[in-house]
């Protein structure tokens, strides 16, 4: 097996850095007090100059993620501490699928960094692993289809840039980070306006630089939000039949209005998953990813001797 040299998804950016430091700093403050903050257990027990090599080991299989906050908690702690930083081994990157014992990465340094950093450390990667697991089992549900998973807005509040990035390590799709990048006109939307073209036509003038989504839960709803330029539709809590009728009435106006992204959401389940790929829909998008994921067990387990 060769050792990578970076944890993060191949291919893939990561979280937001700024976004990663300020959870890690705020997590760090809730467990350690007020920065610099202490560890009356460790500081206690551990002379500052011990050094030792702990793993980082699944104990569940599932799909590793977060990995790439384990450097940036070691290092916050350290300075902290004002120790060295500990060096870190990668085993395998983030989106890994391991088994129970599988070590997914080992550490070096001062003990004290250690074990000061091991709760905050593996409660961020313990949830993002879970993300990424539960990611994984409808991304291998709708393979072939032709459908992507997607998350949503539903995540842990300080957490979206981890849980999102958790989402693409376990094979989903991210759809808008925020209520900033992309417009998502929804039945409150519509009254507010007056009407489903009048808001997207108010988006367009204020924000013409994001794309345009439009709710709808009836097939003709669709005819309204393409007559308005919407640029997607979410077909929201149709059953199949619905949204079979609703994908073709879209692909039947594609030759006018060019190919428009269809997500189905609402009452989704695993069980039902390849059947609503199968009306032709482009996304399935589940907020249970980032909501509802167990987390995936993962330990710190310092060598003996150290």
């Amino acid at each position: 097996m060769t050792t990578p040299t970076d944890p993060r998804l191949p291919g893939d950016p990561g979280p937001d850095a700024v976004a990663v430091a300020r959870v890690v700093a705020a997590a760090l403050d809730e467990d350690l007090g007020a920065a610099p903050g202490r560890d009356v257990t460790t500081q206690a027990t551990v002379d500052a100059a011990a050094r030792g090599t702990a793993d980082l080991a699944a104990r569940a299989d599932g799909v590793v993620a977060g990995l790439v906050v384990v450097p940036d908690v070691l290092a916050q702690v350290a300075d902290r501490l004002r120790l060295p930083r500990p060096t870190v081994t990668w085993l395998v990157p983030d989106g890994t699928a391991v088994r129970a014992g599988d070590v997914v990465a080992r550490l070096d340094g001062p003990v004290q960094v250690l074990l000061v950093a091991e709760r905050t450390l593996l409660n961020l990667v313990s949830r993002a692993s879970g993300v990424a697991t539960h990611t994984r089992r409808w991304a291998d549900a709708l393979t072939g289809t032709g459908a992507q998973v997607l998350d949503t807005r539903k995540t842990t509040p300080g957490l979206r840039a981890l849980e999102k990035y958790a989402v693409r390590c376990g094979g989903g799709t991210n759809k808008r980070m925020g209520l900033h990048d992309v417009a998502m006109v929804k039945d409150n939307h519509v009254v507010a306006a007056g009407s489903v073209a009048g808001a997207v036509a108010a988006v367009r003038a204020a924000f013409p630089d994001v794309a345009v989504q439009v709710e709808v839960d009836r097939p003709e709803q669709a005819d309204e939000a393409l007559d308005a330029g919407a640029d997607f539709l979410l077909l929201d809590n149709m059953d199949d039949a619905t949204l079979r009728d609703t994908v073709a009435r879209v692909r039947a106006r594609a030759a006018a209005t060019g190919h428009v992204d269809l997500e189905a959401t609402g009452n989704l389940t695993l069980d039902r998953a390849a059947a609503v790929a199968a009306t032709g829909v482009d996304f399935l998008s589940v907020g249970a990813l980032t909501h509802s994921s167990p987390i995936l067990d993962v330990a710190l387990d310092l060598h003996a001797g150290a």
